[in-house]
């Protein structure tokens, strides 16, 4: 090499140096944004197993209408000898995070803090983040029971942008200091406050007037229903809020 060249190459050599590290240091800053924006959460199901959860009323899990399928917790719709799935764990104030897709018309939906009763279901005392294809069910047609909304209490806001069905949606239901918030692809869409003057009032206008258990427990079990229709679970996750 001409001498004359040898500062040229060295420089070249240190600044290409010096651009792979910064990238390299990017990449490891956007890396531990991602890692912390989970960090403390436990996986309900990682794709391959389902032993966090059991049937409602059943010390297992159910062996008709659930199945795992490709990475997914599938139900299949009008499988006799089904019924509901719950956490084995009861939580008070949670962050819950999944995904799911429904087949056309099909509807489902996720309780929490459900108790237990024998002969009585799991919406009987657990309020419900509705799971729905809205554009061919009868119940996307009520927005107060349409996609994300708190079933029969109250509707989603303007910021609800639910994906075609077929696709993939994020969820999210966070409860903390009863402060309780739905959210729908990335979007917080129904807030409220449990055990408020306000949402008594609307329980007490509904159709749950009558059940006297409902919305009324500190703790339970987050349930998975069962509704006769094809839907699909992924990265299902959970983090602990009751020590915040």
């Amino acid at each position: 090499m001409n001498r004359k060249l040898l500062p040229l190459a060295a420089a070249l050599l240190i600044t290409t140096a010096m651009i792979g590290a910064v990238q390299a240091f990017d990449g490891h800053k956007k890396s531990e944004g991602k890692h912390a924006a989970e960090e403390g959460f436990t996986a309900l199901f990682d794709g391959s197993s389902t032993d966090n959860f059991r049937g409602y009323n059943r010390d297992t899990f159910p062996d008709q209408g659930w199945k795992l399928e490709d990475g997914t917790i599938r139900v299949i719709g009008k499988t006799k000898g089904s019924g509901d799935i719950i956490t084995k764990e009861q939580y008070s104030d949670f962050d819950l995070r999944w995904e799911w897709k429904v087949a056309k018309g099909a509807n489902s939906g996720i309780m929490y803090r459900v108790e237990e009763v024998e002969n009585q279901p799991t919406y009987k005392t657990g309020p419900e983040y509705q799971i729905l294809e809205d554009g061919n069910h009868r119940d996307g047609k009520n927005t107060k029971t349409s996609a994300a909304a708190l079933y029969a209490l109250i509707e989603c806001n303007e910021k609800k942008a639910l994906k075609p069905v077929g696709e993939w949606n994020s969820s999210r239901i966070v409860m903390h200091d009863n402060n309780v918030e739905h959210y729908l692809n990335g979007e917080i869409v129904v807030a409220y406050v449990w055990g408020s003057d306000e949402i008594k009032q609307k329980i007490a206008g509904s159709k749950f007037k009558n059940w006297k258990e409902f919305m009324t427990k500190d703790k339970g079990h987050i349930a998975f229903q069962y509704h006769n229709d094809d839907v699909w679970f992924r990265n299902i996750r959970i983090k602990d809020l009751s020590g915040e």
